[in-house]
């Protein structure tokens, strides 16, 4: 059993613990102009990414040999790819093209996270919420998904690359999942103005 990690690699990401404190303080003092079926459509769109980013990511592990064989399941828990130390020792797997390729839908990932905030949101601060509510529901159910899929990941200790722009990320996946999941009750609990009509 791994034991817990408290800090992600390298330091810096560890801020990201900070988002949705910053988030309620900031959605608190200026209340936000968002109703609850735009959420919804943002949530429902965040976790049907999830699962295309949960399908996109077991293909690659099946294909490169790192999950067991052509089901994708987990051969006998986690796998070997799964319990290496450090986690690091997964990217050696990619080569370069398809380490680029990875990059680059983690890039485009982002570019179609921050379309859906900027198509739904009128205010920079209904933007940037949106932007944050779809990414913590895709952040979240990739993790659902995958386990749902594959059995992965095992617990919320087990490690996992989290990002690689621009260096990878590391940490234990309870890491990623707290973050997201208080993104969500912080945005989901923030005062709302009623929406104005357009004249």
């Amino acid at each position: 059993m791994t034991s817990f990690q408290l800090l992600a690699k390298p330091w810096p990401v560890n801020l990201l613990a900070a988002i949705p404190v910053v988030a309620w303080l900031w959605f608190r003092k200026k209340k936000l102009e968002l109703g609850r079926k735009q959420l919804a459509v943002a949530g429902l769109f965040g976790t049907a990414f999830g699962f295309v980013e949960a399908a996109v990511v077991i293909d690659l592990r099946t294909v490169l040999g790192l999950l067991g064989g052509p089901t994708g399941k987990l051969p006998g828990g986690e796998g070997q790819l799964l319990n290496a130390t450090p986690v690091l020792q997964s990217l050696d797997h990619l080569t370069r093209h398809l380490l680029a390729v990875e990059i680059f839908r983690e890039a485009a990932t982002m570019v179609m996270l921050l379309s859906i905030a900027w198509l739904v949101g009128r205010r920079a601060k209904e933007k940037v919420a949106v932007f944050l509510w779809a990414f913590a529901f895709w952040d979240l159910f990739y993790y659902v998904w995958f386990r749902v899929a594959a059995g992965w990941p095992q617990s919320l200790l087990t490690p996992d690359v989290l990002f690689l722009i621009p260096v990878p990320w590391l940490s234990q996946v309870w890491f990623p999942v707290t973050v997201s999941s208080l993104t969500i009750l912080a945005i989901w609990f923030s005062p709302r103005e009623k929406r104005t009509s357009n004249p």
